[in-house]
């Protein structure tokens, strides 16, 4: 037997006793191996039942032979001197009541939870610093009034760029037609027709969406004066709905610092009702449900799912 070293471990029960949990495993597994192939083909019944109760029997013992062994060279390995990682701290994992006093559990806790809050915290910073607001109390004096107001940079960006990023989305888009109007100066109104299902007015302000309404292909976008009609809602409930989960999928792409992937991201989940009216529900395996198609896109895998089938 070798000496025990100054950790506090036999070294060599140690080994022996990973010897003795594979044999228990092995011994174990035999048993289950024996009970699955069942009883052998023997002349009669009874000569099958006395020999399968005698080599069950056999496996029986092994396994208990092995845990006996298992359960004698535990005893033999030793305890492992006590060590404390977390210095002071470590002591309170000593406390024996954990249910009345779990101060060691809590600190772990409240450690985890003050790691999770400075990231969100520096998240926090990192997107305001590229917003550049100025909302200090400092500002509330004479010379805050005189301080010209400074404008986010990331809402600022020339219509050129603009028409290039709408232009780079049309090309990836071949079953979508993106007409670009500017009514009002520098804001542009996009028209976006997809295939022959639906036209959508998408509102931008720059290269931000904000807000967008949906109508049947045979719907009239127009108001009277020849403008694009960007307030009246379609007369069909299937595209109110879609009109909905516009807005809905205008809250969930958001990107200030990259708005050009928000546009991107936007016009790919647009993109998937060109089969509106072909694609049966994820979930329930029908077309229609209460007389309406999928009217909901998944924003990650962009299924397509009822409006109650996707809770």
């Amino acid at each position: 037997m070798a000496d025990v070293v100054n950790v506090g471990v036999n070294l060599e029960a140690f080994s022996h006793a990973i010897s003795g949990i594979q044999a228990l495993r092995s011994s174990v597994s035999r048993v289950f191996e024996f009970l699955k192939d069942g009883m052998k083909n023997r002349e009669t019944l009874e000569g099958r039942e006395k020999q399968f109760i005698a080599e069950f029997q056999d496996n029986l013992q092994a396994v208990n032979r092995d845990l006996n062994e298992l359960e004698r060279l535990s005893g033999l390995v030793g305890r492992p001197s006590e060590s404390h990682p977390l210095h002071n701290s470590g002591l309170l994992s000593l406390d024996p009541v954990q249910d009345k006093t779990p101060l060691y559990s809590q600190l772990l806790q409240a450690y985890k939870w003050s790691n999770k809050l400075q990231y969100h915290a520096g998240l926090a910073s990192s997107l305001l610093n590229q917003q550049s607001l100025k909302r200090s109390a400092n500002q509330m004096g004479a010379s805050a009034k005189r301080r010209p107001k400074v404008q986010p940079s990331t809402l600022v960006l020339p219509p050129q760029y603009v028409d290039d990023v709408i232009s780079r989305i049309g090309r990836m888009f071949p079953d979508m037609t993106i007409e670009l109007f500017r009514p009002n100066g520098t804001s542009a109104v996009l028209l976006v027709t997809l295939g022959k299902v639906l036209k959508a007015i998408v509102v931008m302000r720059s290269l931000f969406i904000d807000r967008t309404v949906v109508r049947g292909f045979n719907e009239n976008v127009y108001s009277e004066d020849g403008k694009l009609d960007i307030w009246t809602k379609s007369q069909y409930q299937v595209f109110q709905k879609v009109t909905d989960h516009a807005t809905t999928a205008l809250l969930h792409y958001q990107l200030p610092q990259m708005p050009d992937v928000v546009v991107r991201s936007f016009m790919t989940w647009l993109r998937s009702y060109i089969k509106l009216f072909q694609s049966p529900c994820q979930r329930c395996g029908r077309f229609l449900q209460d007389g309406l198609p999928p009217t909901w896109r998944d924003f990650r895998t962009l299924e397509a799912f009822h409006d109650t089938c996707r809770m």
